[in-house]
């Protein structure tokens, strides 16, 4: 597994640890995958305000899901970038068509978890390859989950896959957490993903670059670390998730867009 890949179970450990907590996210999978695989975390990776962060980050990415597909019942989730993560129990709408994505070590690692069936499916992919994209399932309506695997990606990169899946889908509803360029410079320093070996990572400051000559549009900005989840924290570490986790400051480092084109 290469060092991209393994940065998986970074957000696997923080969601096992708040999941253990009974907060915010409740991810038994996470739980039992992580105690099978045991991968070894150190350093900034095992911060328990990473934890929080991780755990938010993928419980936003629920509800966000969760509410798309009430006003879409006959949308196919797409998850580019899935990892180990459980989104697909988690979320749970009977009889929606889901697509897990990844690297084929990655998915070779799920199906030891997760078990395909009439409605669920998991699908080798690299997002760079313009092939893997195109061979991507058809559907009338697309619900995308792209969650921390933006910055692993250039803007070209990003834009490339935004402009096929303009061409792909008459209508698709996106989510994607993004650093900035002063976040991603930032990260060179302080980001727990060197701890695996990953020393490159990139920003977007304009989202409406990336999606020129698409019909792909800016529809929302959210936040990762809104009060009804900041709330379920108690005591020091409720102030002081506040005080670092939430509101511009936060914004300078990291983003949550919400895309659509109809």
């Amino acid at each position: 597994m290469n060092e991209v890949n393994k940065t998986l179970y970074i957000p696997l450990y923080g969601k096992t640890q708040i999941s253990k907590k009974g907060i915010i996210l409740h991810d038994p999978m996470a739980e039992r995958i992580w105690n099978e695989e045991a991968f070894p975390i150190k350093g900034k990776a095992k911060s328990k305000w990473l934890c929080y962060n991780m755990a938010m980050r993928a419980r936003v990415f629920d509800d966000w899901t969760r509410q798309m597909l009430n006003q879409h019942a006959d949308a196919t989730v797409i998850h580019i970038g899935c990892g180990l993560d459980s989104r697909c129990l988690r979320v749970d709408v009977p009889e929606t068509k889901w697509v897990d994505c990844d690297f084929p070590d990655v998915i070779a690692i799920r199906k030891k978890y997760y078990t395909e069936s009439q409605h669920y499916f998991m699908k080798c992919l690299d997002a760079t390859n313009q092939d893997d994209l195109y061979s991507l399932p058809d559907a009338p309506c697309v619900i995308l989950v792209l969650e921390g695997i933006s910055m692993y990606l250039s803007n070209q990169q990003l834009a490339n896959m935004f402009r096929i899946l303009s061409e792909k889908y008459q209508d698709v509803h996106v989510l994607m957490d993004v650093y900035t360029v002063f976040g991603a410079k930032a990260s060179k320093y302080k980001n727990p993903v060197n701890d695996v070996g990953v020393s490159t990572l990139y920003g977007v400051d304009s989202v409406s670059q990336l999606l020129e000559g698409t019909r792909i549009s800016l529809a929302a900005e959210h936040s990762f670390t809104p009060d009804y989840l900041v709330n379920e924290l108690t005591g020091f570490d409720k102030c002081f998730f506040r005080l670092m986790f939430t509101g511009k400051m936060y914004q300078k480092i990291y983003r949550l867009y919400e895309l659509k084109a109809e």
